[in-house]
């Protein structure tokens, strides 16, 4: 679920999206074919780990590292590590659902919480 509040011009803006799985996968889907092609002189990568590039890329790394050494973790579990990661609700947020997209995270449904798995 998205929430986004706003302004435009003078009239307020509060819309709620719901987006299941399978939109949330072909929206980004879309928005990286959009990057990509917005930024077509980019080299593409060439495998070379090299060192990240803002606290943003390390915390990246840093939660993929975490969730790889877990194997599999619950939903909570894995927030509530992302928050302690952060020092912040909201980017701990951020992360799970930059996860949940991850090609190396598997997310199944659980019996009460979604379960993230570290897909080798």
């Amino acid at each position: 679920m998205v929430r986004i509040r706003g302004n435009i011009g003078d009239w307020p803006v509060d819309l709620t999206l719901e987006l299941d799985e399978g939109d949330w996968a072909q929206l980004a889907g879309q928005l990286g074919a959009q990057l990509q092609v917005a930024n077509p002189a980019q080299p593409a990568p060439t495998g070379v780990v090299g060192k990240p590039a803002s606290q943003d890329d390390t915390l990246w790394l840093t939660a993929k590292d975490l969730l790889r050494q877990a194997g599999q973790l619950s939903g909570p579990e894995l927030l509530e590590q992302l928050e302690a990661l952060t020092g912040s609700a909201a980017a701990g947020k951020r992360l799970l659902v930059r996860l949940r997209h991850c090609a190396q995270v598997k997310v199944v449904s659980g019996v009460d919480t979604p379960i993230y798995s570290w897909i080798p």
